[in-house]
């Protein structure tokens, strides 16, 4: 896949992300030692949505399966930090706004989502703990994901130049199938045994590309001159009616992703010179 930016891209790119990576490296910093530590590993299973064209602000609809994998190491009572895996789909159709003229846009893409965060719990918590058992949480960090749109047919849409990238209207070239986020939410954890915890969690991704749904700025066709047996024609313009330059998504407003779902986890204990007396059931 060819690492294509965009003005745009490089710029947003270049302003935000270094100073997200100051952010996180700041709040490591600011975390004091400790001698009891432990490391989770857990297994997610839930669901993930998008907000973006074809879902205007509507939590949690069309929710499609997700499930992944993380590590957390517990720097003390408080602080963790977690490195997590999450594969999902989220899905979308412009029937789902008011915008009739567009209803039979529409996709699908799967997702594989990377994301490194720190977690503050509210209270005190430790898995295995019978008096610090539990906590609301939140957390933030950045995060990296791929994507690849599809119609609801499973025809790949990016190489199709759906909005003139494939030949340079507007000055357009095809965009990246990956972009880089930053993951924020709130969870709940809570201590099952000695070795098992369970965390309830919603959080969501600010991303910084509009499209993960193909759609973001104009119609580049003349919809009578469509022709419908063409894949690249039909899906750029499905009801055939549009003009060139006529408004087909918002370029201003990047797509959100949003996972919610339980983490299952199992502790390991690190190397530890002073045992704590919270960890005896």
């Amino acid at each position: 896949m060819a690492l294509k930016f965009t003005m745009k891209e490089i710029a947003l790119n270049n302003k935000l992300f270094p100073h997200i990576i100051a952010l996180v490296i700041s709040v490591f910093m600011l975390i004091p030692s400790v001698k009891a530590q432990n490391l989770e590993v857990g297994l997610f299973g839930g669901g993930a949505y998008y907000v973006g064209e074809m879902n205007p602000g509507m939590p949690f609809v069309k929710t499609q399966p997700a499930f992944g994998v993380s590590a957390r190491y517990s720097k003390n009572s408080r602080w963790s930090f977690r490195l997590s895996y999450a594969r999902g789909q989220v899905t979308g159709s412009k029937q789902m706004t008011s915008d009739a003229g567009d209803a039979s846009l529409n996709f699908k893409t799967n997702l594989n989502d990377f994301a490194l965060v720190a977690e503050f719990s509210f209270w005190e918590y430790f898995t295995g703990s019978k008096k610090n058992n539990y906590s609301p949480y939140l957390f933030a960090g950045v995060g990296f994901f791929t994507f690849t749109p599809k119609s609801l047919d499973g025809v790949k849409l990016q190489p199709l130049g759906t909005e003139g990238q494939n030949n340079g209207f507007d000055g357009r070239s095809p965009y990246n199938q990956w972009s880089v986020s930053v993951p924020f939410g709130i969870g709940l954890k809570y201590s099952l045994s000695k070795r098992l915890g369970l965390n309830v969690e919603w959080g969501l991704r600010k991303t910084f590309t509009d499209y993960i749904d193909d759609v973001s700025k104009t119609y580049y066709l003349d919809g009578t001159k469509i022709n419908p047996d063409v894949p690249a024609e039909i899906l750029s313009d499905p009801t055939m009616n549009h003009q060139p330059g006529m408004q087909r998504g918002d370029e201003k407003n990047f797509d959100w992703v949003a996972y919610a779902g339980v983490t299952i986890s199992y502790k390991f204990d690190l190397y530890s010179k002073q045992r704590c007396d919270n960890l005896k059931w």
